[in-house]
């Protein structure tokens, strides 16, 4: 059983992460959307773009592993380029 005071620091850190998963997650989820509608290429330019930028930001706080940030970019540009490309 943690210490009073790292239980609080627990609770707090949860509560950050909680909320740049979140966000990160609702970025990713709208330009995947805006990918598949196939919206024009420069909406899901921009949408790609912010999933990106949310991503690089988890990534960097601790809240997801650079690996799987990575992976995600890596499969949200892919699918942008198939949409920019045909």
């Amino acid at each position: 059983m943690p210490s009073a005071k790292s239980h609080r620091a627990q609770v707090n850190k949860s509560v950050m992460n909680k909320t740049v998963r979140s966000f990160t997650r609702s970025r990713v989820t709208k330009a995947r959307d805006t990918v598949a509608d196939n919206e024009s290429a420069e909406d899901a330019a921009i949408a790609v773009k912010e999933a990106i930028s949310a991503l690089d930001r988890a990534a960097r706080k601790g809240v997801i592993h650079s690996n799987e940030a990575a992976r995600k970019k890596s499969r949200l540009q892919r699918s942008l380029n198939e949409i920019a490309g045909s």
